[in-house]
């Protein structure tokens, strides 16, 4: 009920002060364990992101957030679970790995911060979206946008096809390893920019 109306006034609200564009929705699966991975630009990703999804997609988010009472209340009803920023947090990787393992979309910013103005073609990952898809076998669903959310702004968010990373569950990678794969997944997210 909650997540239900909670989309009728994001949708409302995006749709008079916004011109979104999406690119790739029936990319996304209807069921099953889905990681999805995206760049990050503003608070606000996550919502657009996810307003159009049929779907509940259930964020890493920072610490930070949970905090502060009432947004902590509000984004975990939109399942939302904390991440401890900075350190390999292993509560936050088992709470996503058992999410994945009930079938959930669960959403991580696989570059840790925000990075509105991407400089260069250098791109820096952290190891924790390889990590969550070797463990847990799910399908990537690489997640581009791009856009000011300046009101009556344009706002494109492309939805990439689906694909796996060739590890093996039980093998164990360095960290440069799984940074590397995790920049790789990144590498396909800010391709579908250029592709689109």
């Amino acid at each position: 009920m909650f997540i239900s109306f909670l989309r009728v006034i994001v949708t409302t609200f995006f749709n008079l002060f916004y011109r979104v564009r999406i690119i790739g929705i029936e990319n996304v699966p209807e069921e099953g364990s889905v990681l999805l991975c995206a760049n990050h630009i503003a608070e606000l990703d996550m919502f657009f992101i996810g307003y159009k999804l049929k779907r509940l997609v259930r964020y890493m988010a920072k610490e930070e957030l949970f905090k502060i009472p009432l947004l902590s209340s509000f984004i975990r009803r939109l399942g939302a679970f904390p991440v401890s920023r900075g350190k390999g947090d292993v509560g936050a990787i088992k709470t996503a790995l058992k999410l994945l393992e009930e079938g959930h979309i669960v959403g991580i910013f696989p570059e840790g911060t925000r990075l509105k103005h991407k400089k260069g073609k250098t791109i820096k990952a952290k190891p924790g979206a390889a990590l969550l898809a070797q463990k847990s076998g799910a399908p990537i669903l690489p997640v581009a946008i791009c856009g000011r959310y300046r009101p009556f702004s344009k706002i494109k968010i492309v939805f990439g096809k689906p694909f796996t990373l060739d590890l093996e569950k039980d093998k164990k990678y360095t960290n440069s390893e799984l940074v590397e794969f995790s920049e790789g997944i990144m590498k396909k997210v800010y391709s579908l920019l250029e592709e689109s």
